[in-house]
């Protein structure tokens, strides 16, 4: 995560959502109503990722100027999917949330979950999410904690927010940064502990591949540990020059170091429903480019 965005999410209160209000379900491949809802995704034949997303974070700069405009290339891309995030425009966009659906539908994309403030009007965000046709509200930012209880408390804060979204019909989940993969004084890691304070049934985790990465750490090693329990991940590259240290390092898809065809074998073997495209670093390109080339990467991948 770059600096831009810490200062983003903190300035939105989305630290503090996390410690009000969180991973996941066991139910396989089953969706919210229990449709099995992987055949919309893969085709099991041939191994290729029929449905992918984009969180729209990617496009931030451009997609505050013209969100149908932008929403509009997006879909020219190959994306079907999307996720949002709960930018100055709330939501949907300056759009009602009727509104924004409508739009969405006529260029043939589904927002199957968004980034949002937790703490804030959850019921109200849980309710129009679910008449938009969302799977997920999310939690995308807690912060290093100083202690073990700390991140305790914020698992007690996501089953709470997981029973708020339930009684909506849709799904809360949590989404990870590096410091969720780095051992809290050298003796747990905060992922564990929110597996083990998480009530299954109620809250469900996006892995950011990127971010497990970026700490050290295997993806794959972590959907083997917890089956079931990752339902989402955000999929971007890091380059192949990153230092260790170097956080902000995310390229193309395919230009960097992570074999995403091995990870996401793996993923589709431990539950992994959804695949969202996230990128926050252009060198020498824009951001719709990337998108772009992102889509274009994922529409050739086989795994």
């Amino acid at each position: 995560m770059s600096q831009n965005r810490r200062d983003f999410l903190m300035k939105s209160g989305l630290f503090a959502s996390a410690i009000a209000l969180g991973p996941l379900f066991s139910l396989a491949n089953k969706g919210i109503n229990g449709e099995d809802d992987s055949a919309d995704f893969f085709d099991l034949s041939g191994k290729k990722i029929k449905s992918f997303g984009l969180q729209l974070y990617t496009l931030r700069d451009d997609l505050p100027k013209d969100p149908k405009g932008v929403l509009k290339q997006v879909a020219d891309f190959g994306y079907k999917q999307l996720e949002g995030y709960e930018g100055e425009l709330g939501l949907w966009w300056g759009m009602k949330h009727p509104e924004f659906k409508k739009y969405l539908n006529g260029l043939g994309l589904k927002m199957i979950s968004s980034h949002c403030d937790t703490a804030k009007d959850l019921d109200r965000k849980a309710a129009e999410a679910a008449e938009v046709g969302l799977k997920y509200l999310i939690s995308p930012w807690v912060g290093p904690q100083k202690s073990v209880d700390d991140y305790k408390k914020i698992a007690d804060g996501f089953n709470k927010a997981g029973e708020i979204c339930k009684k909506n019909g849709i799904r809360f989940a949590y989404h990870n940064h590096d410091y969720s993969f780095v051992k809290l004084n050298g003796e747990q890691y905060a992922t564990d502990i929110f597996m083990e304070g998480t009530d299954a049934s109620l809250v469900d985790f996006e892995m950011d591949m990127y971010w497990v990465v970026t700490a050290g750490q295997d993806p794959e090693a972590w959907l083997k540990k917890y089956p079931n329990r990752f339902r989402l991940c955000h999929v971007k590259d890091r380059s192949k020059t990153a230092k260790p240290e170097e956080h902000d390092a995310s390229v193309d898809l395919g230009t960097g170091n992570i074999d995403y065809a091995k990870i996401i074998r793996t993923a589709s073997q431990n539950g992994m429903q959804y695949y969202i495209v996230e990128q926050e670093k252009y060198e020498g390109t824009t951001p719709l480019k990337s998108a772009e080339a992102d889509a274009t990467w994922f529409k050739k991948l086989r795994y």
